[in-house]
């Protein structure tokens, strides 16, 4: 049975979908089943791992709205192990056409409960807001990874964001808990990226991932080559980042 963990941050920019996508392709490298659900209308995921969906194709949409089966809509990577339930620019209609439907914020785990038995690990990418698509993410969920940026507004909205997850545990799952927070795009020599590294693990005790992720040119070009950082540069600093954090997802679960 598939454990849930939505990748979520209403700030842009983040590294949601970059975490998103490698942490999928780790787990799956050590062993593990893993479905990538991408829940973002940019279909960054999507398109960064070299998957393709006709404009007019089925996608993740279908199935939320329409109750496509889907397994009709999974897509294979092309590493072993890790399929994806793709979005294309349709699900930017979704928030919408959810809001006047029965049981909206339950829709996504409604699509997902069908397929929990094939995985290990679910992963959702969340969209960069806190709207229904995100919580339909959080009420399916038992866990939450949130990539924080090193960056002067890190902390900004944070707050706004747990406060989110626990109006999620108090009316719609109460299984939900942050699995953790996760720095990303830290640079060493970077007096900021050091003090908002200090400045979350105050916040957060206990709750912040030893793995931190590197700003690193290379993270940024894989997607234009449809491959993660696992495919695309193994042997780099951020390659091994990921590594250890899907490492420290499993013991953690």
């Amino acid at each position: 049975m598939a454990r849930i963990i939505s990748v979520c941050n209403q700030k842009g920019g983040v590294g949601k979908t970059t975490t998103s996508t490698n942490l999928s392709a780790y787990l799956a490298a050590l062993g593990k089943y893993v479905l990538l659900v991408d829940l973002d209308s940019q279909a960054n995921a999507t398109v960064g791992l070299g998957v393709h969906v006709a404009e007019n194709g089925s996608n993740v949409y279908h199935s939320l709205i329409s109750d496509l089966n889907p397994a009709l809509v999974i897509k294979k990577t092309s590493l072993f192990g890790f399929d994806i339930l793709p979005a294309a620019q349709s699900l930017a209609g979704a928030t919408v056409e959810l809001v006047s439907m029965e049981q909206r914020e339950l829709r996504l785990k409604k699509v997902l409960d069908s397929l929990r038995t094939n995985y290990d690990y679910i992963i959702i990418d969340c969209p960069p807001s806190l709207g229904l698509l995100t919580v339909n993410a959080l009420a399916a969920s038992e866990r939450v990874i949130i990539p924080v940026q090193c960056e002067y507004y890190a902390l900004e909205g944070l707050s706004q964001l747990l406060k989110t997850v626990e109006l999620v545990r108090g009316g719609l799952n109460t299984d939900l808990q942050v699995l953790g927070v996760l720095l990303t795009m830290y640079d060493r020599r970077n007096q900021l990226s050091n003090q908002v590294l200090n400045e979350v693990s105050k916040n957060f005790p206990g709750r912040v991932f030893n793995a931190v992720i590197p700003r690193m040119i290379s993270l940024a070009e894989s997607p234009s080559f449809g491959k993660t950082i696992l495919q695309f540069d193994p042997d780099s600093k951020a390659a091994r980042a990921y590594r250890q954090l899907a490492e420290e997802v499993i013991r953690l679960n």
